[in-house]
């Protein structure tokens, strides 16, 4: 790729941007190539798996709330399903 060339063109010049709708078909026409069940998994499935990933690595909240793009810590808490003693420890465990 060259610079802002985009990975998934969309269809129509002035649309650059592959659509939504497009993108979810794309993901369960791979996931249904490699065999498993196209609706155990989705678009939103893979970026909550992403998110938690990073969550998991790195016990970095704010990261993980940055890329989701939410306003309040707490909502990115519910969104990952952590405990929020589990969030407070991993707070407390980072020196300033």
């Amino acid at each position: 790729m060259i610079g802002s060339e985009f990975l998934w063109p969309g269809r129509f010049h002035e649309r650059p941007l592959v659509s939504s709708r497009k993108y979810a078909r794309l993901v369960r026409e791979w996931v249904q190539s490699i065999g498993p069940d196209p609706t155990s998994y989705g678009t939103h499935s893979m970026r909550r798996t992403k998110v938690a990933q990073i969550y998991r690595k790195t016990g970095n909240l704010r990261a993980v709330q940055l890329l989701l793009g939410q306003m309040k810590m707490d909502s990115t808490v519910r969104y990952l399903g952590v405990d929020l003693e589990d969030a407070l420890s991993i707070a407390e465990s980072v020196e300033l």
